[in-house]
């Protein structure tokens, strides 16, 4: 394969002044010319000029006035942004035309070439899913991504960007180092802003800026996830423990209620009354699609989760179930449920999912592939992690398997008793009585 660039034997640049479209003031627009070989493109340079000041040998403007400075630099500098372009587009592609390299200048088809370009790029894009097929809380995070890489490429490279062609194994490990030593984040935190950062390498990979993954061998150190619950007499005390402030007692309804179905924060607010329908049976049902991962979720509604509905049918103000209050005031609150019910734990919305997962169902003898069913997990592989994390559930899986091998297996009668224990081998009496004669 010939991987040889191709070479010109003329590239020029040059500006005239278009002398046919005078405007009222007397001025005129500067234009652009580039030419290849024998191809010749002209664009505009969006300025313009005096005609009584212009030198067309010099393609400046005469004179030493702050105004004429201005635009002889903007010149200087639209010719130099020129000629970077094609240099790149000839490293890039092999081949050079002036059309090419007039659309760069215009934006036409250019592709991001630094990084936090590409990626503002990528947040602008973002912007306009959310609500349809990404939330606000995706894009939340990208800015804060985006913010954080900025500061970072500030503090260690002294740019306000950094090209994407020298990005390097030294990088994410300096922003690892950075997360973790400068700005005090957790593991978790660490892992989430790498992904993120891993989607606009992709994105450089796909459009052609790069050609292969600059980061590959990085893996984030992993936190140990534990997919924490309440046990029993935890979810217990706080169910019975007597509260006066309506806010408070509000805010443990709600912990109650995703307790006993699984609907997690977001779904909680998006939850209507269409959502829910009796069968034949007169049983009550929610059906809903999540909002993390469409996937459907079809649960019953059982009496606990029915009586706070109706205790807040009241207060609804549409068709919505609940008001749900912000992540803020929640955690806030969690905070004096835990101290008031002497939990020792950091509760969390989302560990009312956990215990619906554990305590609820799993712990009950729910079959995973309902629970995941009910969960809207789109992997049962998710599910099991839940099964993995219930001591009523081991204790409980110990004492089926005690049984059954109880009745399945036992050690033979004369072999119960002390005198037996020099027999190292099950058989040792039945060989020994073969030759006693």
């Amino acid at each position: 394969m010939n991987n040889r660039k191709t070479t010109y034997s003329t590239f020029a640049v040059l500006f005239y002044i278009n002398k046919q479209k005078v405007k009222k003031n007397g001025l005129c627009p500067l234009m652009g010319r580039i030419s290849i070989n024998t191809e010749v493109a002209q664009f505009s340079a969006k300025m313009d000029i005096d005609p009584a000041l212009w030198d067309a040998k010099r393609y400046r403007l005469k004179g030493k006035d702050r105004e004429v400075q201005k635009i002889n630099c903007a010149i200087e500098k639209l010719t130099a942004d020129i000629h970077r372009h094609y240099d790149e587009i000839l490293s890039e592609q092999g081949y050079i035309t002036a059309e090419l390299v007039k659309n760069a200048i215009s934006g036409i088809g250019t592709r991001k070439r630094n990084l936090l370009e590409l990626y503002q790029e990528y947040i602008e894009e973002l912007s306009k899913q959310v609500g349809l097929t990404r939330s606000y809380g995706t894009l939340h995070n990208h800015h804060s991504s985006y913010n954080r890489l900025k500061k970072f490429i500030l503090k260690y490279y002294n740019a306000d960007d950094i090209a994407l062609r020298q990005l390097d194994y030294s990088f994410i490990e300096k922003y690892d180092s950075y997360m973790r030593a400068d700005l005090k984040r957790s593991l978790s935190t660490i892992e989430g802003f790498t992904v993120m950062l891993k989607t606009i390498v992709k994105r450089a990979i796909a459009q052609g800026t790069i050609h292969k993954n600059p980061f590959s061998g990085y893996l984030p150190e992993k936190a140990i996830k534990k997919h924490r619950h309440l046990e029993a007499d935890e979810l217990k005390r706080l169910m019975s423990k007597p509260i006066q402030e309506k806010f408070l007692c509000y805010v443990r309804d709600l912990f109650v209620f995703s307790t006993f179905t699984g609907i997690s924060y977001i779904d909680l607010r998006n939850l209507r009354e269409d959502h829910f329908y009796r069968t034949e049976d007169s049983k009550l049902w929610v059906r809903f699609n999540r909002q993390k991962t469409k996937s459907e979720c079809i649960i019953q509604v059982l009496d606990l989760p029915q009586q706070i509905m109706d205790k807040y049918k009241e207060q609804r103000v549409d068709d919505r179930i609940f008001k749900v209050p912000a992540r803020s005031a929640l955690t806030a609150n969690f905070k004096k449920l835990a101290e008031r019910c002497d939990i020792d734990k950091r509760i969390t919305f989302h560990m009312a999912r956990h215990n619906f997962g554990s305590l609820i169902t799993l712990s009950q003898g729910v079959p995973l592939e309902s629970v995941c069913k009910m969960m809207g997990h789109k992997d049962i592989s998710t599910t099991q992690l839940y099964a993995k994390l219930t001591r009523q559930k081991v204790n409980e899986d110990i004492k089926r398997i005690s049984t059954s091998i109880k009745a399945k297996y036992e050690i033979p009668e004369w072999n119960r008793d002390s005198d037996n224990v020099k027999n190292i081998h099950y058989g040792q009496r039945e060989q020994d009585n073969q030759y006693s004669d």
